[in-house]
Parts: C-alpha cells; structure tokens; sequence
C-alpha cells in the first residue's frame, strides 16, 4: 500500500530519515605549530608549493606547474566572489560628540539585510541595514549611535536596531552621496583571518583577493584561489587539457569556524548565498572529463546543485539545500512521498532539472543558498578533484577533505608538516585527485 504525506508534513518526515554522520571532532584533529601557519603570503602567487595527491600517491610541486599535472579535458571551476573591507572601526562617544578617543569597537558587516540583495545594497547612497557582530560590544553601553568620520564631507553612523543571540542588525546612515561600497573602501578593513593575529594592512587589499575576483560579498577569501596569476590562468585557456567556468559564493564568517561540539551532528553549518549562470550549468551538464573544483566553497556550491536539482524533479523551488539533505536515508522514504529517489538520480538529470527550470521562469542565472555540510560518509555527486589550502584542525573544511580522500588525508597532511609546506589561508596548496 502506498503512503500519502500532506506537504507539512515532508519537512518532519524527512528529518527523521536523515542519517546524520556522528563522528567525533576529535578524530579530524592534528597539531599545527604556530610556526607552520603562513602569516603573510609568498611574494610571488604562483611560487607557492602545491602538493599533488592521486590516487595515495603524494608529489611535491610549485603552482606554476600546475597546468603540468592537471588531469586531461578538466574542467576547473573557480568562486569569482569578491573580498569586502567589511571590518568598521569606531570609538565610543559621548551624546553628540564624534570620535572622541573613547574605546575601540569593531562592526564587522556580515551580509545586507535591507536591501538584501548584495549589488543593490552596495549601490546604495543614504542608508542601509546589514547583519553585523560586534567586538566590544559591551563597551556600547547605550542606545546612541556611534560615528566615523569618512571624507570631510561624509560622516558615517551606525546604529543598533535588533539585537540577536549570535548577531545584530545595524543600520548605517552616511552623508556626502557616496554609495555604501565606496564607504567601504574609503572606511573599512580587509577581514583577514584571527589567527594571523595581526592587522590587516595596505597590502592585504590585493593579496587576500583573487585575481579574478568580481562580485563584492564576502567576508573570508576563497584562498585556493590565492595563488593563481594571470600567466597561469592564460596557460590554462590556451591549453587543451582544461576548460574554465566561474560560479559565485559569498563566503560568510563561519566557513573558518572550528567544530565545537562534540560530534559532527550537533554543529550548526552557517548558510552562504550562490549563483550560477545557465551556460555555466549547461557547461557542466555536457562535460565528459574531470570536474575540478577550485576551493572548498566551488565544491560546496557544485555538489549543492546536485541537491536542487533533486528538488526541481520533486516539483520544488530550487532555492536552498539544508545541511543535512544529502544524508537523507532515501531507502527509507516512499517514493510515491518524494516523486523522485535522489539515489536514482544522476547528475546529468539534476543539473538538466535546474536548467529546464531556469527557461521555465525565463531566467539567466539560479540564484540559491547552501548550508550543506560535507562530512566523512557524504558521496560525492559531480567533483572529480579539488584544489584547495591546508585547513585547520577540527574545521569543516577539513571535514570535506577526509569525505573526498577518506583517511588519507592525515597521510597528505603529515607530509605537508613534515616537508615544510605552509599553512591556511596564506599558505601552500594541494591538487587532491582520488
């Protein structure tokens, strides 16, 4: 007899079906000396060393020749999402004074809240409102706004609106017509990483961003991307062994948050919003050879396709995978309940789903959000290989690497500390091929 669910009930059903990995943290952990994290960047991009993992063997390269060994008719897609100076620095004052040499505090602007969409609240030249954490936030005591001289003729508040257990709203107000981009660029900081317990300095405006970087929204770079160069991105268009696709994510401050529960299952992934254009997906769809994700957040975004896709054949809005849909024990789920067994479903038909999708609705681009979170026991749909830095202990982002190359990654990453490579964001980088 086949069961019928009423559509409130979906949600409730499927989380009981989700085989969650209980893993504990402790098991993806190993010790990074102060020493082996690269505080500044290498002089040279492409002089980075690259250690390339195929299939257990592991060989020692540098950057540049990464066009060498690159698997035939690869596709390399790379995250063209643009670093924001997103760090504001105050001072406390007193009602109706500006910047008096009061206490320090820092408004960090995660992501726009009105206007939400990221171009239009860039765009804007009065006021607007972003989702923020605060350091010294105990030192804001009252409601008063604080302010930041900008240009002469541009003063910049900022003033608390909702206050919530993990962020704040704060709406900016400035004057002097410029648009909330360019207050950025003339008032901010680059957001480089805490544990390279410096500043951030003139410098890191260019270095902590790619080459290729085109849409302003993120909070943390997509560092495998650091180390490419204009010669190598040549190199690779001019050679027969690769193509090149771009997709964007807007990397959010929990990307480089370390696990801190006890096992897998009770951490909370953050949501990060993408887009992809239509030729972009019809390029995947038809591509015979490797699909090369440059960076963890191009293989959280590629895989997240897998997972819309699903949901368009199941007659749903392709617009955000929960972080737990893929380990959804499918065997488990009636399929007259789900129209379509995600198991059965290939990756072909998936991103054909979105693009059938997007000529429906008669759009360009598929825009969508992830929390997807990629942990030992999750299958891999469309990724044949990853280029990515050497992550920290108990991160998420280490999680990823152990589900693509299994326990092999505490081999890759024994090597990496015992041959000198350098560490996280500013550090060497890795081609892993399973």
């Amino acid at each position: 007899m086949k069961l019928f669910f009423p559509f409130y009930m979906r949600k409730n059903f499927l989380y009981l079906c989700t085989m969650k990995p209980s893993l504990p943290i402790t098991d993806y952990t190993y010790d990074l000396p102060d020493e082996k994290i690269a505080c500044f960047p290498e002089i040279q991009r492409d002089r980075s060393k690259l250690l390339y993992y195929n299939n257990g063997t592991l060989r020692p390269y540098q950057f540049f020749e990464l066009t060498d060994i690159l698997p035939n008719d690869s596709l390399l897609v790379f995250n063209n999402t643009k670093v924001i100076p997103a760090r504001l620095l105050f001072r406390k004052e007193s009602y109706q004074q500006v910047e008096t040499s009061g206490a320090l505090i820092e408004v960090f602007c995660l992501e726009p809240v009105e206007p939400a969409n990221y171009e239009q609240c860039f765009g804007e030249e009065q006021n607007c409102v972003w989702k923020c954490t605060v350091g010294n936030l105990k030192r804001w005591k009252n409601t008063h706004p604080l302010h930041k001289t900008i240009t002469e003729d541009c003063i910049l508040t900022a003033k608390i609106i909702e206050i919530y257990k993990d962020c704040l709203h704060i709406k900016f107000n400035w004057t002097g017509g410029y648009s909330f981009a360019r207050i950025m660029e003339l008032g901010g900081a680059m957001p480089i990483p805490p544990y390279l317990k410096r500043e951030a300095t003139e410098e890191d405006s260019r270095r902590y961003q790619t080459i290729y970087a085109l849409h302003k929204g993120s909070v943390a770079a997509p560092t495998a991307g650091l180390h490419f160069t204009d010669d190598i991105l040549t190199k690779l268009k001019n050679s027969s062994k690769a193509k090149l696709a771009e997709i964007t994510l807007h990397v959010g401050a929990g990307t480089f948050r370390p696990v801190k529960t006890t096992t897998i299952d009770e951490h909370i992934m953050h949501s990060e919003p993408f887009s992809i254009n239509k030729d972009t997906l019809q390029l995947i769809a038809h591509h015979k050879g490797p699909l090369i994700a440059v960076g963890t957040t191009s293989a959280r975004t590629l895989e997240s396709l897998y997972y819309l896709g699903c949901r368009c054949l199941r007659n749903e809005p392709p617009i955000m995978v929960e972080q737990w849909e893929p380990y959804i024990d499918n065997d488990s789920i009636n399929s007259s309940f789900i129209n379509h067994n995600s198991s059965l479903i290939t990756p072909k038909d998936a991103i054909e789903a979105l693009i059938s999708y997007l000529e429906q609705q008669e759009l360009d681009t598929l825009y969508a959000s992830t929390q997807i979170l990629i942990a030992p026991s999750y299958r891999f749909k469309l990724i044949n290989g990853l280029i990515t830095n050497f992550h920290q202990p108990q991160s998420t982002l280490l999680l990823l690497i152990a589900a693509f190359i299994g326990n092999d990654w505490k081999k890759v990453y024994e090597y990496a500390l015992n041959h000198h490579f350098r560490f996280l964001s500013y550090g060497d980088s890795s081609l892993l091929i399973p």
